[in-house]
Parts: C-alpha cells; structure tokens; sequence
C-alpha cells in the first residue's frame, strides 16, 4: 500500500515537471527587447557619426563660357583664392561640345552648360548624367535697328529674322507658331549668321535689321549701333503662350556615379553654388570683375551691364524638374534632334 501510494507521488511530480517544461519558451527565442546599453542594443553614444564632406577630394568642374557660367564666377575667385569650402578645380571652354565630351570621359564631375546639351548628354550616355540645377532662363532678345516697327509678334509677318541656328531659332519658332505665324510662310528664319557673334557683328555693322540675339551679344550690338533697341524679350513672350518660367537655356550637371559615391560633397556644392549665383544677381559690379577675371566674359563693363537681363537663377529640385520637362517636351515637339531624340525619363533629374 504505502509502495502504490510512493509510486502515485511519484508519477504526480514527472507529469508537473513535464508540462512547466512545455510551457516554457528557449531563452533564445525572447522577442523580449534588450534592456538599455547591453551589447545587443547599443547606446546612442555609441552610435555612427554623420560624416562630412571630404575637403581634400579633387573636383573637376568644367564651365561653358558666356551666361551659362556667370553664376559660376564668384565660386572660381573663391577657389583660386583658397577660400572655397571644398578642392574645387576650373576649367572654362569656349565650346559646349568639349565640355560634353569632359563629362562623357570622365574628365568633369559637374559641368554647366545649354539645356538641350544636357538632356542630350543624358540620352547619348544611356543615363550617367544628371541635371542638378537650372541656372539661366531666357536670354534671347529681338533687336531691331528701327527700320520696322516691331511691338509684337504679329508684326513680324512678312519679316525676316536673322537668329543664330539650333536653339535660338527653335525656341523663336515655337513663339512665333503659338502666335499664329507659319515659319516659312507669315516670317523667315534666316540662319546665315549661324553664330551669335557673327550675328552680332552683322547686327551692330546695320547688315540686317531684325535679329535674334542672347545677351551680352544685345549689350555689345547696342552699344555699337546706336540705332539698335530690343523691340521684344523673347522671355515674356514665351511666357505668354506657355507656362511661366520654363524657358530654360542654362544649367549644371554632375556625373551620375560622383552623386552616388560623394553626396555630402555634391550638398555641399549646391549650397556654395546657389551662394554664388545669388552674389551675381545681388552685385552684378562686383560679380562682373569675378566673370572677367575667371574667362567666363572677357569685357568686364559689358558683363555688368548685361547680367540683369540674363535672368540668372538657381532653381533645384522638384520645381527644376517642373521647369526642365515642360521646355523639353516643347523642344522635342518642334526639334527632337536638338535634345538628343528623346525627351530624359525621371532618372535625369537628381532630387536628393
């Protein structure tokens, strides 16, 4: 009796011990969280630092010359000067195509340069390149030397006007179209003076009598043909038959693989550029010394007087994109060839 009762007890204890060893759950299956500071959750002391960006990484930077690079001039005389905030290196071109090529090469980690040269960058290198900001908007004027009365662009019928070829002639007809005028027919296009400064030289010397010009090219006819006046800004009228502020002709670029591997850098650009456009704007005197000095304009008092007309800006982002896609998407409806034969996908826009 007393040996059944000993083996009930027995038996009583193993089935307890079994089913508390059920219920239980492994110690290392816890989803319990780690109590504060212990290895497995480390303290916010401990965590990374965010690291800056490296002042003595070379960047090459290429510059057009001309209107697309006068932002750029205070930014060159800060370098030179040993003052910038990063190891920027300068070059200035005379020809967007060396520039292009610089990028393409790998010679250039930023550049700036003509929209349409941008966007064609973007489709000839299959998306290595991307548009950071946009940093001139229009700069084409109409000039007339008086002989027609021009306060319109209807008055144009039955006119011909000189214009530099590709996007000068372009960007004048899409205007004249979306005024009702047929290029061809209502107005001519006569691109006999491919260049702005053959058309410059032919405008101020009384060889043609309406002309198409960018500035600083208006400021240097004007100042040599007293007869000459600006009988329309092609800017405001592009504004009128489309949206507002997306007549766009300069920007900068960087190379797709530089953003990737340096953005602390490429911040840190942005916000020395936008400094620098933004003193050109302000102090056009002062900024014009800087422009002549770096080769981006060779006559200093032309520079000064013309930088208000340039309508410079510095323009990123979500708005850039804004901008950039409704001009491109007008170049390609009138010249797809000018942008390269296709208007960028998304991918062109860096937004970081």
């Amino acid at each position: 009796m007393r040996n059944k009762r000993l083996l009930a007890v027995i038996l009583s204890l193993v089935t307890l011990l079994a089913l508390a060893a059920c219920g239980a759950e492994p110690a290392e299956e816890s989803t319990a969280p780690s109590p504060a500071g212990s290895p497995e959750s480390p303290s916010a002391e401990e965590s990374p630092e965010a690291v800056g960006p490296d002042t003595g990484l070379e960047i090459d930077i290429m510059v057009l010359n001309g209107t697309t690079g006068f932002g750029m001039a205070p930014l060159i005389a800060s370098a030179e000067a040993g003052e910038a905030a990063l190891n920027y290196s300068f070059s200035v071109e005379t020809d967007a195509s060396i520039v292009s090529a610089a990028m393409i090469n790998g010679d250039a980690d930023i550049a700036a340069l003509p929209t349409n040269a941008a966007a064609t960058l973007y489709n000839r290198t299959e998306g290595d390149v991307q548009l950071l900001a946009l940093n001139t908007l229009g700069v084409l004027y109409l000039v007339s030397d008086g002989s027609v009365e021009v306060s319109s662009v209807e008055d144009l019928r039955g006119q011909t006007v000189y214009a530099p070829a590709q996007n000068p002639t372009f960007i004048f007809q899409y205007i004249c179209e979306q005024n009702g005028l047929t290029v061809g027919e209502d107005v001519i296009i006569d691109n006999t003076y491919a260049q702005p400064a053959e058309l410059n030289a032919a405008a101020a010397s009384g060889t043609v009598s309406l002309a198409v010009l960018p500035e600083p090219m208006v400021t240097i006819a004007r100042s040599q043909n007293e007869s000459l006046s600006v009988a329309l800004d092609l800017t405001a009228e592009w504004d009128a038959v489309a949206p507002e502020g997306s007549l766009v002709q300069g920007c900068v670029v960087v190379s797709r693989a530089f953003a990737e591997e340096h953005p602390a850098e490429l911040s840190q650009f942005l916000a020395d550029y936008g400094a620098s456009v933004e003193s050109v704007i302000d102090d056009p005197e002062s900024a014009a010394a800087d422009i002549a000095a770096a080769g981006v304009f060779a006559q200093e008092a032309v520079a000064a007087k013309a930088i208000p007309n340039c309508n410079l800006c510095f323009i990123t982002g979500e708005e850039m994109r804004s901008a950039m896609e409704e001009f491109l998407n007008i170049m390609y409806a009138v010249a797809p060839e000018s942008i390269g034969g296709a208007v960028p996908d998304g991918g062109f826009y860096y937004l970081a």
